[in-house]
């Protein structure tokens, strides 16, 4: 009998064994944690939002965004003059606004439609959160892989470069790519010619390739510093010397051993970039070089609004709501990915 309760008590062990959970991957772990993280989950939330509406902006937005109706021009729907007290129907004493109901968000000075002129703006504003980090991942994670595990004279000349490179202002590069091709100070504007060539694409884009050109030109620089950083507190661990003695090539040790063990912080760095890029495009727009009218764009259309914010502060108020939900939620998602993939926070809630 003893032997038998033995058996059962070890028969009883191995089954507790089976039962006892697995442990968790970094990735499995981290996506645990980030889902725990009400603030992270919000903003992911409302960046899938604009996404979708985006992308489904000609199904979505009530009347097109270009269209005008000047009879109705600065009208809005009743629920915003009780918003804003200052803003007087027409019929009252002293009154100034046209009241029609037809236009949930109201109209601007042109009789366009808001509502949908901030739904088709939220394009512009995403085609930069993802160009932005694509052209800076690509130049700054290439050079900066190089830099960090190269010699020494190597990453000398690559740091001197991202250095030059980093002397130059996004705004002043921007400013000055656009007074040279989209004027006469550029020179030869004949057709066939580098300034015709690029001014042709800045027009066919809306007005967005030289945005993009001098984001691309200047966002990489941080990324390459972050990326070298990491490979060279990577480069002489205990796995990447083994990698070595067993044969892997240089490339191979790059993109399957250092890549993926510094994958969190660039992706998190990245993700709380992104805002900047945003108000990049927000201020040019809203100094007039930006995209090219009539596309809408949220900072264009608060700098049309902030001249009629006194009189019809809806105009300024909506759009520059749409862009602080916006950056607020990429801020949201990126401390929530920064906590998430922070290795001191792994296996606690």
């Amino acid at each position: 009998m003893a032997a038998i309760n033995k058996t059962s008590s070890s028969v009883s062990g191995v089954t507790e064994l089976k039962t006892v959970p697995k442990g968790q991957g970094l990735w499995a772990d981290a996506l645990r944690r980030l889902f725990r993280n009400k603030a992270a989950i919000v903003g992911a939330i409302i960046l899938l939002l604009n996404v979708l509406m985006a992308i489904f902006a000609p199904v979505i937005a009530p009347k097109s965004y270009i269209d005008q109706d000047l009879t109705q021009n600065n009208s809005a729907p009743l629920w915003i003059t009780q918003v804003f007290p200052n803003m007087i129907p027409k019929g009252d004493v002293g009154g100034y606004v046209t009241i029609n109901n037809d236009y949930t968000l109201g109209t601007d000075n042109l009789g366009r439609d808001l509502l949908s002129r901030i739904i088709y703006g939220s394009r512009i504003s995403l085609e930069v959160a993802i160009v932005g980090p694509i052209v800076s991942i690509a130049l700054g994670l290439f050079v900066g892989l190089i830099a960090g595990y190269g010699s020494s004279r190597v990453d000398n000349f690559l740091m001197r470069i991202v250095d030059i490179m980093y002397a130059f202002p996004t705004f002043l590069l921007i400013i000055l790519l656009m007074a040279f091709f989209r004027t006469s100070f550029g020179g030869n504007h004949e057709p066939g010619s580098l300034t015709y060539i690029m001014g042709e694409i800045d027009s066919a884009m809306g007005g967005m390739f030289f945005i993009f050109l001098g984001i691309g030109l200047t966002s990489w620089m941080q990324m390459a510093r972050l990326v070298r950083g990491q490979v060279l507190s990577q480069r002489e661990r205990e796995y990447i010397e083994a990698a070595r003695a067993l044969g892997d090539t240089t490339p191979s040790i790059l993109l399957r051993h250092i890549l993926p063990n510094i994958l969190g912080p660039l992706i998190v760095a990245e993700t709380l970039t992104i805002p900047t890029y945003i108000s990049y495009e927000a201020f040019l727009s809203f100094i007039g070089l930006g995209v090219n009218p009539p596309t809408p764009s949220w900072g264009g259309m608060i700098s049309d609004g902030s001249r009629v914010i006194s009189t019809y502060p809806y105009q300024a108020l909506f759009p520059a709501l749409a862009l602080f939900l916006v950056m607020f939620a990429f801020n949201f998602l990126g401390d929530g990915l920064r906590d998430a993939l922070d290795p001191r926070m792994r296996g606690q809630d």
